[in-house]
């Protein structure tokens, strides 16, 4: 799809608002490697046993810019609690605008490259930016957001789901 065609759909999508999207409690997340910013990889496995943040984004989606220092602060907020972060940069995205974004904001999280789209697919074909999914310690979606979530909302599902045990 065209770049062009792809921002209309996006801008469309968000015009909406962010649509929460409750998935059962049985949805486990997808077995995904993903591949950093530093060129290391990191598995899903590795990230068993901690509250998961996976965020779609692209530097052109005006939400997912608008929405970073949010993501940001919710990091800093939880990172102590057994919680993690990762912004997987859409396919479409070239990576020097990733790579120049992660380090002029400081983006205190892990930032990943999905090149060939394989991380979206298995996240359920993800193509509207930005989408966070909310994963437990057990690795199974508790939510997902299609737009900017709800700050207070996600920060009081996150006090939850850190507070509990495997």
């Amino acid at each position: 799809m065209p770049i062009n065609r792809r921002a209309s759909l996006i801008s469309a999508g968000v015009a909406f608002g962010a649509l929460l999207v409750g998935c059962a409690p049985q949805d486990q997340a997808p077995a995904s490697k993903y591949l950093l910013l530093d060129g290391s990889q990191l598995s899903s496995d590795a990230l068993r046993g901690t509250v998961l943040l996976v965020n779609f984004w692209a530097t052109s989606c005006v939400s997912c810019v608008k929405e970073m220092p949010d993501l940001v602060a919710t990091h800093e907020r939880f990172a102590s609690r057994g919680f993690d972060t990762i912004a997987v940069a859409m396919s479409y995205d070239p990576p020097s605008y990733v790579l120049n974004f992660a380090k002029s904001r400081a983006l205190p999280f892990k930032v990943a490259l999905d090149h060939t789209g394989e991380v979206a697919r298995a996240w359920g074909d993800v193509q509207l930016t930005p989408t966070t999914f909310v994963v437990d310690r057990r690795g199974n979606i508790v939510k997902r957001y299609v737009g900017e979530p709800d700050f207070p909302a996600l920060h009081r599902l996150l006090d939850t789901l850190v507070e509990q045990n495997v």
